[in-house]
């Protein structure tokens, strides 16, 4: 498209970071270098930047117009790389520095959404030690870190699993690598979730794990789960989704584009449906859900990352 992402004169430059030292930064990777490829044929400059600890420097050097913020986990997603970026004067794709501070943070999000009417599980933070000692609820519940995204550290215990009765002190799980975890019910019935790009909710995917839940493996091995788009649910339940994940973009003041997890237990209706989180870095991997629901609403990859930058811009 030669010159179109720059208007008129110069060309528009922007710097994808992606990388980083999360536990996601294999999924940022692939994320940052599909993006990178796709803004160049919309015509954008593009300079790929691998985070590391001198990344103001590199930005610095780099003089872009916009950042595209490719990073998944912290310090990408938490507020550090936004307050950053927020310093030194340069604009960048996604959400800012206050909404991402929540958004990461489980507990928060819920203190946010929940007052909204936003149907979310109860639970609570438990110190990891107590766990030795017996269950913070009654089984099967869920453990999750408070703040990881993409299902890292996620444990569910149930009557049946191995981890013992109280749960073992020498049992490999999140408890041995997090101090504190969020416990919350297990919600029985389908993994669903929803996309939102500007200010539209896109569509429904159900998430169906060949084995096991849709962990971080599940999400970023090709193969190993089915995504049914648009799901297979009764209108009502997609509505409600597609609302309540609107809702929460606006709420939490999300920019860009934003993915909200669901669970919805199949023998309650629309009763049954429970916002589990929502993503403000959603994967841009060609595996990941932004994309293909974008791509089933008519939007190719390219014009979403112009749309994200534009947006930014």
């Amino acid at each position: 498209m030669g010159n179109s992402a720059g208007g008129q004169g110069e060309m528009i430059h922007v710097a994808v970071l992606y990388g980083g030292w999360s536990n996601e930064r294999p999924v940022s990777l692939v994320t940052g270098k599909g993006v990178a490829e796709a803004l160049e044929r919309v015509g954008y400059k593009v300079t790929l930047i691998d985070m590391d600890r001198d990344v103001a420097l590199r930005l610095s050097e780099a003089k872009p117009d916009v950042v595209f913020n490719a990073l998944h986990g912290t310090p990408g997603e938490d507020g550090t790389i936004q307050g950053m970026l927020d310093l030194m004067g340069i604009k960048y794709t996604h959400s800012g520095l206050a909404t991402s501070v929540i958004a990461i943070d489980k507990q928060l999000t819920k203190a946010a959404l929940v007052p909204h009417g936003i149907r979310m599980p109860g639970g609570h933070v438990v110190k990891s030690e107590s766990l030795y000692l017996g269950d913070p609820l009654a089984r099967p519940y869920v453990l999750k870190p408070v703040n990881e995204g993409s299902s890292v550290g996620v444990a569910i215990v149930t009557n049946e699993s191995n981890y013992g009765n109280p749960i073992g002190r020498d049992v490999a799980g999140p408890w041995q690598k997090f101090d504190e975890l969020l416990a919350e019910p297990f919600i029985r019935g389908r993994e669903l979730t929803v996309a939102v790009l500007g200010d539209k909710a896109l569509c429904v995917t159900e998430l169906k794990p060949k084995a096991g839940f849709y962990d971080f493996d599940a999400k970023y091995t090709d193969g190993l789960t089915d995504h049914i788009c648009p799901a297979n649910v009764p209108d009502a339940v997609a509505e409600a989704m597609l609302d309540m994940a609107l809702k929460a973009h606006r709420i939490l003041g999300c920019k860009g584009a934003s993915r909200s997890d669901f669970r919805w237990d199949d023998e309650k209706g629309v009763e049954g449906v429970y916002l589990l989180e929502v993503n403000t870095q959603p994967g841009m991997t060609p595996l990941s859900l932004v994309p293909e629901q974008a791509k089933q609403l008519g939007i190719s990859y390219e014009q979403l990352v112009d749309i994200i930058v534009r947006e930014a811009l």
